[in-house]
């Protein structure tokens, strides 16, 4: 049955003008003529039935059903290009692994690891990308994860790589305002958006009330958390491991060594079809010797 596609120039030239919002931008891009790129991209609108673009003095504007197919467009032109490149290292690589990674444990902890993977196993290509939520591996081009939180990623392999301890650190200026574990309570507690109740369940731990432990400004991810406190926009809660370096440098302190393990652990996650993958198993017995120390 032939596949009601339009082609990929089209679609090509659709989608740098729409994030361009120009077609003498996208022309620049593309290394054609700015009539080359019209032309696609009335094609396109032809083929559709469907008007992408208003011309409104010279400005070119998307129209509703425009930026609705603009953001598909450009999810899966980048699954077809990410597709390309992988088959294209099966030339010289035996296995590619397409891994997502948390952003902050991969900077800090894993990245500076991977020099010795390649060196183990020269005959996978490993490929990285963040996220910081669980997904669905079914729509994803991923064959694997790492995870914190909970065992609880439906049909998928999940193997504990470890846990981790958080303790509160700041600038220097802060940790010299505080004279006991209970003026934490006064000062400004960044939070964590996936770890809400993190401050908390630490609060709890040590035995201080903090009826503001849930206030606070938010962020998605740990780095930027990291980089609040440096600049002493408040107390942070962090994993030990990911503030050594801040630690070691003085840009952080730690004005009380009230270590608290956290409920959740780390997790390298496949899903269940993928457990027979090589390249999945030979990380996973790599990445599972480094988080023991080994």
């Amino acid at each position: 049955m032939r596949r009601f596609i339009p082609s990929t120039s089209c679609l090509i030239a659709f989608d740098t003008s729409a994030r361009h919002m120009s077609f003498t931008k996208a022309a620049n891009e593309l290394h054609m003529t700015q009539g080359a790129v019209s032309r696609q991209v009335a094609i396109l609108e032809e083929y559709l039935n469907v008007k992408l673009f208003e011309r409104i003095n010279r400005r070119l504007i998307l129209t509703e059903a425009g930026r609705d197919y603009a953001a598909q467009v450009s999810t899966i032109l980048k699954q077809i290009e990410m597709a390309t490149f992988q088959v294209m290292t099966y030339n010289s690589l035996a296995s590619v692994l397409n891994l997502a990674i948390l952003p902050t444990f991969g900077v800090k902890w894993l990245i500076p690891r991977l020099a010795k993977f390649a060196a183990a196993h020269p005959d996978v290509l490993l490929n990285l990308s963040t996220e910081v939520l669980p997904f669905d591996f079914n729509t994803r081009q991923v064959d694997a994860a790492i995870h914190f939180g909970e065992p609880d990623w439906p049909d998928t392999v999940m193997v504990r790589l470890m846990g981790e301890e958080v303790v509160p650190v700041c600038s220097k200026a802060l940790a010299e305002r505080l004279g006991s574990v209970d003026d934490l309570a006064n000062l400004t507690l960044l939070q964590h958006t996936t770890r809400p109740q993190a401050w908390q369940d630490w609060f709890r731990h040590v035995g201080v009330d903090c009826p503001n432990a849930l206030s606070g400004p938010r962020f998605e991810q740990l780095a930027m958390v990291i980089q609040a406190a440096v600049a002493g926009m408040g107390v942070a809660l962090m994993p030990k491991f990911m503030v050594e370096t801040e630690i070691g440098l003085g840009q952080l302190h730690v004005p009380f060594p009230l270590a608290v393990k956290s409920p959740q652990s780390y997790y390298l996650v496949y899903p269940e079809k993928n457990a027979g993958k090589a390249a999945i198993l030979k990380f996973r017995e790599w990445i599972l010797n480094e988080a023991q120390g080994g």
